[in-house]
């Protein structure tokens, strides 16, 4: 649990959905959600570990943090499977009530060279990294919109910013989700909805970890950022909070790049 973090009060008891949220990101985001009293749903491929988040926050126990919070709400589904994905939001919010902060999180940054793309291959990266965003946000907005109000927040990338090699489909899908984070946010802003994405930059994870972090690795970050540390799921989470919170209330149609200073660009104007 993270004591340091300021409580949104507002936040508790309405409904947060986040795609992707077994682990990494996804999972310190509901873990963040649940903390400030949310009623939490989330999906993800990973089954077993999806229910095991789930066991480990309803097993928690801090007074420090709200009372009343509920089991989180867990459902396996493949986002790319569109029809599947409406399904799991339509029973979150049967389950739960009117979802008023989407988290389009959900998303892999597969490694491939130019000369190895296929179509099919590229499909795949939109589909895991893109369609679904827009997708969820169709499908949950009427409900917002009736709520009087809601939060979308997208998860994007300083990959494409940077020009990063061997990631064309997903620095693609990450570019496109900064444009159509600006033109959701003015489709839907009359209804009370704000539309925003965070793109993060070198995040600690346990699958880049796994795959492609090490001293050395650390250390490249670190002398490429301004900040000389390196960049946690936490910190994405406390900007995610921030945007689905009143505090935010003027906010809509921005990118926030959280990556310790890596990109040093703006995406704003």
């Amino acid at each position: 649990m993270n004591s340091t973090r300021p409580l949104y009060p507002a936040l508790a008891g309405q409904v947060a959905f986040v795609s992707g949220g077994a682990s990494g990101i996804g999972e310190a985001l509901v873990e963040a959600f649940w903390e400030q009293g949310a009623q939490v749903a989330f999906c993800d491929l990973d089954e077993q570990a999806g229910n095991a988040l789930c066991e480990r926050l309803s097993a928690a126990r801090d007074g420090a943090w709200p009372v009343g919070r509920l089991r989180p709400w867990f459902a396996r589904c493949d986002v790319r499977d569109i029809d599947a994905y409406r399904n799991v939001l339509d029973e979150a919010a049967r389950a739960l009530g009117p979802i008023r902060t989407l988290v389009n999180n959900a998303g892999r940054d597969t490694r491939h060279a130019l000369d190895d793309l296929s179509v099919e291959m590229w499909n795949e990266m939109l589909a895991v990294n893109l369609t679904h965003h827009v997708f969820a946000t169709q499908r949950v907005a009427p409900g917002m919109r009736a709520a009087g109000g809601g939060s979308i927040i997208n998860l994007g990338s300083i990959s494409w910013l940077r020009g990063r090699p061997n990631l064309i489909g997903y620095t693609a899908s990450k570019a496109a989700i900064s444009g159509i984070t600006r033109t959701l946010a003015r489709e839907l802003g009359d209804g009370g909805i704000r539309v925003n994405a965070v793109l993060p930059g070198a995040v600690v994870t346990a699958r880049q970890t796994a795959l492609w972090r090490d001293p050395a690795a650390d250390q490249q970050f670190l002398d490429l950022q301004c900040l000389k540390f390196r960049v946690e799921p936490a910190h994405i989470a406390d900007s995610v909070l921030f945007l689905a919170s009143p505090q935010a209330a003027a906010i809509t149609g921005q990118n926030l790049i959280v990556d310790a200073g890596l990109a040093q660009v703006s995406v704003v104007g």
